[in-house]
């Protein structure tokens, strides 16, 4: 925890040299993580980060400077760092220190019974699970990783305004990948839990969900070209989603960089999407009181009956279009400046089942992996191209698994013919923002094949 001793010194040094609006950002973290190779321990590691950032104002321009050196030599550095950063600042946007809010949320994302689990529970678990996916079927192969992880952080923000705040998280997970073989036909399957009470990280339920996956693609082919209706299972869907969520920040759209500039109250997406950005909601590993800039955060619909609501907005881009912050200023760490994050981002459930939206198809596709999400996508046309696999869906039913495809559209025209909502709402693995998504209808996608 930073000791506010040191953030004051740090803030009546930057005082004596004439600075006025000061910020003292910490945080520090321990990540354990444990992976296995065959019922043996393959890989222990335990690390800690911990480091401060001082950013002010100095000449209209806001300069920035980091240390991991949290200790009082580090004080002059920290502050005339900030300032010669300041002088060299081309950009005329305005950056603000927030004076603090009246009141914060109260939200509790920390479970101290997690950071009692002893290293020896931990490593049992992750053997059970590698245990487990070995077992459940003679086709079962290999397995390809088997994980366990855990975090704990801490934030504090301390300023030249009177602002003094803190929060603290931690999360465990773990995922395992198994390998399937049939012949010379040969398939993979994954599956995770991500938690912060480790009684929940149940092997058994783990192992099974990512065997069932890996079998049930063995015979796998691909398909004819053509225009087919769509099924996005929850987590393609979800992946997707968190593939374009920078569409959404106003950072974006003051770049030029979204599409989706000046379509505020606008239709943009299906009657029945909705897009919520929630950072108090329980059990959400983005859930925090404040933001980077230690402004409150709040609940918001994004998107509402397929309407545009409001993009996300730091201190810097709310000013610029004179509204109000939404509380998602972000700070990838103490080395990051400000920038814009969702915080526990995703599409609201519907109302179908997924036997209902695999029964109102008569020939089309159920996409349960998408993959080459990094290169294969334009964020700023919306347009993707992606290597896919699921299974082929004849007359209402689900009739043989399918590989070897590519899935192509654009994510505007995509949310505009969303024709169903899944009600099996579903997040992947945190990772600074928390996506989920429940499945997704679509209209119709062109896929490539044979």
């Amino acid at each position: 925890m930073l000791k506010k001793d040191f953030a004051e010194k740090v803030l009546k040094f930057g005082e004596s040299k004439g600075l006025k609006d000061m910020e003292v950002y910490y945080d520090c973290s321990r990540e354990l993580s444990i992976k296995t190779y065959q019922g043996e321990i393959d890989n222990f590691s335990v690390s800690n980060s911990e480091g401060v950032s001082f950013r002010a104002l100095h000449n209209d321009k806001m300069g920035y400077a980091y240390t991991e050196k949290v200790d009082d030599t580090s004080i002059p550095f920290l502050v005339e760092e900030a300032m010669q950063n300041a002088i060299i600042i081309d950009s005329d946007d305005k950056e603000n220190i927030y004076k603090g809010a009246d009141a914060y949320i109260k939200i509790d994302n920390y479970n101290p019974n997690l950071d009692q689990v002893t290293e020896e529970e931990k490593i049992k678990l992750v053997l059970d699970l590698e245990r487990e996916a070995s077992s459940l079927d003679e086709r079962i192969q290999s397995i390809q990783y088997c994980v366990y992880g855990d975090v704990t952080g801490e934030t504090n923000i301390i300023n030249s305004k009177g602002l003094s705040l803190s929060n603290k998280s931690n999360i465990a997970f773990a995922y395992v990948g198994v390998v399937a073989k049939s012949g010379n036909d040969i398939k993979t399957g994954m599956a995770y839990k991500a938690t912060n009470d480790f009684l929940k990280i149940d092997p058994k339920e783990i192992a099974r969900e990512a065997v069932e996956e890996a079998l049930s693609m063995l015979g796998a082919d691909s398909i004819h070209s053509g225009n087919y209706p769509i099924i996005l299972r929850n987590n393609a869907a979800c992946d997707l989603m968190e593939s374009f969520s920078d569409v959404f920040s106003a950072e974006s759209v003051q770049k030029d960089l979204s599409l989706l500039k000046d379509k505020i109250g606008q239709k943009i997406a299906s009657d029945d999407l909705n897009i919520i950005d929630n950072p108090h909601m329980e059990n959400g590993f983005a859930s925090t009181p404040f933001d980077g800039e230690g402004y409150p955060t709040k609940f918001k619909k994004v998107v509402e009956n397929g309407i545009l609501k409001t993009y996300l907005h730091n201190l810097k881009t709310s000013e610029k279009d004179g509204v109000s912050s939404t509380g998602n200023a972000s700070r990838g760490s103490y080395k990051s400046t400000i920038g814009i994050t969702p915080s526990n981002f995703f599409i609201e459930n519907g109302s179908y089942t997924m036997d209902e939206m695999v029964k109102s198809i008569d020939k089309g596709l159920l996409i349960i992996e998408l993959q080459g999400l990094h290169s294969g996508l334009n964020s700023v046309s919306g347009d993707f191209s992606l290597s896919c696999y699921g299974y082929l869906i004849e007359e209402g039913k689900i009739s043989k698994p399918v590989n070897q495809i590519t899935v192509s559209g654009n994510f505007f025209k995509m949310i505009n013919s969303i024709e169903m909502i899944g009600n099996d709402l579903k997040f992947g693995l945190p990772a600074g923002a928390y996506f989920g998504a429940p499945s997704l209808k679509i209209n119709e996608l062109s896929v490539a094949g044979k």
